[in-house]
Order: structure tokens, then C-alpha cells, then sequence
């Protein structure tokens, strides 16, 4: 039996899974690996405990299996898209700036005012944002640049744990496609792109491209040693991480698209070539790319709301805060003047200043017509980003749900009733895992491609099916949401002002 790792490394913590030839999990271990932030705006981590983090990680997912690392076939990883990681030319740690770091917000600003996002856009297709990587080595260069100076490679997330794994440097497309530093649909590095964003001697220091199947190297006799696994194991260069959740829900044909509920709004399609004018777009295989609609105005919500209004009458229940949400939303009726949500704790797609809250909310209004509220601003959230997709030329031919919201009982029906359009929700629950997994028995032979690795590695998926006599219903809804979310949009921007008087 061949036994295939993918390691998920996210802003908060790092998972690592196994996995048969059909998908099956095997084992899985977590470990929070959270950051800090040094200054307001900034948000960092320490390189050198993610990597101590990992070894201890791998050490117990394989005692969990009670597998040994000659059991490993192929090993491939996925993590958080952007941010920014620099290591000097020994390996040594930098600079860690997770994608949740804002401290490039007035550089982003004045690139959009002096048009230097606009140019970029042409080359990358993306507009420059404040937690993406060129925007934050531009202000290293401004604001460390004798960090910069040392630095001898510019690492993605993932890159970091291949690395660690095998010593060497590497990345792939969908990683710098996502983080605008390709020229697309090429695939390729540009110096005119560096040069726009002024970051022209950045050029030496970026890591070689692959495909995230291709084989990049083996796990070393030091990362042996540390982890358990077998030294010349195979490690793939892997996936931005929503590509990988995307591949390991089954997402890998045109016309396929992925929505996951985390605690971004990710909503992305395979396409021929990358749709022009939506957030990002990032390559994945020969001829193929996802173009993506994203925003932080997802599950985000819902696990404030948990933590900060429910949990203490949760605790009193002995439950859990999200079953709860759950619960109350579920029981509370759809009503056409109950309360609305706009899902904006994070900013809003294209407007940083945009703050959440409910709209509408009456004396007859209860726990559970807000909660529900809460539900169905990010399911409307995701909704415009879908139609930006559609009007930007997306022909969808299926969508499969993942993330931590697709499994609530409430999400998936909303999300399907909202769209008007049926929606399939992932068997496997760690789709970036798989996803990277996958990666690695297409890198090691075991599989032709990802379709093929789909195929046999992706469990059937559970379809939901719109109830149309709810159709009207949002439509009119949705449209309202819209134009009470317009009509805020001067009143953020006067708070924001207020709160920097």
C-alpha cells in the first residue's frame, strides 16, 4: 500500500495528513503555530518554530498510523498564499509576514493613486493588496532594506516546509501566480513586473518555478532524522493553498469551481485562460488556471460571533458555540424584513475601510433572526463574488463546497438556495491535504495527472439542490444587501477618519 503526506501549512497552525491510492485518510496531527504582531498592522511568525512544529508534527502523525517513513511514497504540501518569507543563503531566518499583516495599506494606496497597481494588473492580472508579497517587499525596501539585502530567497508558506524538508529552494505557479509576481498566461517570472513594482534587484533572489507536481527534491538525512521519514522520500514543489483545496475537492477540469467557507471567501473556476478583471488568477497545469474571487468575509464571521456572543451560553449547554449558530440559525424562519448581515469585520472586497454590521433589526427580532442575518451575509458575500466570476466570462458547470462552514448543516442549503444553482459539498473535510497529497502521487508516477489522481483519490461529493420557492425570496434580498452596502460605504470611510483624528 502506498501511503501519500500532505502537509497544509495555514496562518494559524500546520496540518499534516496521510492518505491511501484512494484517499482514504490514513492519520492527521495539527498544530497551532499562531503569529504575533510586533506593531499595529503587522502580523509575523517565527521560522524557526514552524520548523520544530513540523518535525514534532510529522513525528506524530506517524505514530498515529503506525506507519514507518519507508511507508511514505510521496510527500506534497500546500500553505497560506502571500505574506512574505526571507531567508539568507544559509537557510536562515529573516523575515516571517503572514497574510494577515495590513502594513502596506498606504503603499497600496498610493500605487492605486500614482496607477503602478493598474500597470502591474496588465502583466499579473491582479491588483496589488496589502498582505500580497510584492507589496510587502516594496516596503521592505523602503523600511528594512538591509534586511532585503541579506536575504537570498523569497519564499512562499509552502516553500518554507519543502525547505525544511529537503534543503532546497524552490516554488511554484500557483503560489507567485497568486501572489501577482508571474506575467500570465505565461507562467513566468518578468523583469518589467519587478521593475513596476520597483523592486527590480528582488529578480536573483526569487526561487525556480515549477509545476506544483513536479518532483523538486528529496527529504534530506537531517530532516530525516528529525521527522521519522525516510531519507530520498520524494517532496514535490505543492500548491497556494486554495488551489489545494480546490484539487482536493475534485476541482481540476474547466468549468469546475471550488467555493470554500473558511475564514476567507474563496470562490474560484477552471478556465481555459485566466478571466480577466476579477481578484486573482493563478496556473495549475498545463492550459489550465483558477481565476478567483476573494475576500476575508467568510466563516471569519461566524467564529466571531461563537467566541465573542455565544460561547458563554454554550458553556452553560455543554456544547459547542458553533453548534449553536447552527441551531439558531436553522430554527429561525426565513423573513423578508428579518434582519441583514454584511460580513465586513476584515474590510470588503476592494474597500479596506468597510466595517460589518446588522441592518433592519426590529424589537420582534430575536438571537436567531440575527444569527441567521450572520448566515446569510457571508452566503450573499459569496454570491457577489460568484457573479463577478459570470460576468467576467466563468462558465460554471458544477461547484463543490469545502472548508470549515461546509460542514454545518445551515451553510451548504443557504449557499445553494442564494446561488439558485445546485452545490455539492467535499466528502473529505482537510481538502488542502488531499490536495497536496494528490500532488505527490502525480509527482511520483502514480498517477498521470490531477484529473486522473481526482479520480481515484476524491470521494463522491453530497449534492444539495436549491428550493426554488426561495428564489424570489433572496433576489430581492440580495439586491437590497447590495444597495444598503453602497449607500455605508462614505459612512466607513468617515469612521476610519475618526478613528485616525
Amino acid at each position: 500500500m502506498s501511503a501519500w503526506l500532505g502537509i497544509d501549512a495555514g496562518n494559524t497552525g500546520v496540518k499534516a495528513l496521510l492518505f491511501d491510492d484512494a484517499g482514504r485518510e490514513l492519520a492527521c496531527a495539527h498544530r497551532d503555530t499562531g503569529g504575533h504582531s510586533p506593531e499595529p498592522g503587522m502580523v509575523e511568525r517565527d521560522i524557526g518554530r514552524l520548523r520544530a512544529d513540523l518535525a514534532g508534527l510529522v513525528r506524530e502523525l506517524l505514530d498515529k498510523s503506525g506507519l514507518q517513513g519507508r511507508d511514505i511514497a510521496g510527500i506534497g504540501t500546500s500553505g497560506h498564499g502571500n505574506g512574505l518569507y526571507l531567508l539568507d543563503a544559509d537557510g536562515g531566518p529573516l523575515a516571517a509576514i503572514q497574510s494577515l499583516d495590513s502594513r502596506t495599506a498606504g503603499l497600496v494606496e498610493d500605487w492605486a493613486a500614482t496607477g503602478v497597481g493598474e500597470e502591474a494588473a496588465a502583466i499579473c492580472l491582479q491588483r496589488p493588496w496589502p498582505s500580497q508579497t510584492p507589496a510587502l517587499l516594496a516596503w521592505m525596501a523602503r523600511h528594512r532594506p538591509q534586511v532585503l539585502a541579506r536575504a537570498a530567497h523569497v519564499l512562499m508558506c509552502k516553500d518554507l516546509v519543502v525547505h525544511a524538508l529537503t534543503g532546497r529552494v524552490a516554488t511554484d505557479i500557483t503560489d507567485m501566480g497568486g501572489a501577482g509576481l508571474l506575467r500570465l498566461p505565461e507562467n513566468r517570472y518578468d523583469d518589467g513586473l519587478l521593475d513596476i513594482y520597483g523592486l527590480g534587484g528582488v529578480a536573483s533572489k526569487l526561487p525556480p518555478l515549477h509545476w506544483p507536481t513536479d518532483r523538486v527534491g528529496t527529504v534530506s538525512a537531517q530532516a530525516a532524522s528529525r521527522t521519522g521519514l525516510a531519507e530520498g522520500t520524494p517532496v514535490v514543489a505543492g500548491f497556494f493553498d486554495v488551489v489545494a483545496s480546490a484539487v482536493g475537492a475534485g476541482v481540476t477540469r474547466p468549468g469546475q469551481a471550488s467555493i470554500i467557507l473558511g475564514t476567507w471567501s474563496i470562490n474560484q473556476v477552471v478556465v481555459d485562460a485566466p478571466l480577466d478583471g476579477v481578484f486573482m488568477s493563478a496556473g495549475i497545469a498545463p492550459g489550465r488556471f483558477l481565476s478567483m474571487e476573494n475576500s476575508a468575509t467568510s466563516a471569519a464571521n461566524l467564529e466571531w460571533l461563537a467566541h465573542h456572543l455565544l460561547a458563554q451560553d454554550s458553556r452553560r449547554a455543554g456544547g459547542s458555540a458553533f453548534a449553536l449558530a447552527d441551531a439558531l440559525a436553522a430554527a429561525a424562519p426565513a423573513k423578508a424584513d428579518g434582519p441583514m448581515y454584511h460580513p465586513y469585520l476584515y474590510g470588503a472586497a476592494g474597500d479596506p475601510s468597510a466595517r460589518a454590521g446588522f441592518f433592519g433589526l426590529a424589537g420582534w427580532h430575536d438571537g436567531g433572526d440575527m444569527v441567521r442575518a450572520v448566515f446569510e451575509g457571508v452566503a450573499f458575500a459569496h454570491l457577489a463574488h460568484v457573479e463577478k466570476l459570470l460576468a467576467a466570462g466563468a462558465r460554471l458547470r458544477g461547484i463543490t463546497i469545502s472548508g470549515g462552514g461546509a460542514r454545518s448543516p445551515v451553510w451548504p442549503q443557504m449557499i445553494a438556495d442564494v446561488l439558485r444553482m445546485p452545490v455539492r459539498v467535499a466528502a473529505q473535510a482537510e481538502t488542502g491535504a488531499l490536495g497536496a497529497a494528490m500532488a505527490a502521487a502525480v509527482g511520483s508516477g502514480r498517477f498521470a495527472g490531477l484529473d486522473d489522481a481526482a479520480a481515484a483519490m476524491v470521494a463522491p461529493s453530497r449534492e444539495i439542490v436549491p428550493d426554488p420557492c426561495l428564489a424570489g425570496f433572496y433576489q430581492r434580498r440580495f439586491a437590497l444587501w447590495q444597495a444598503v452596502g453602497k449607500s455605508l460605504a462614505p459612512h466607513w470611510a468617515a469612521l476610519r477618519d475618526i478613528g485616525q483624528a
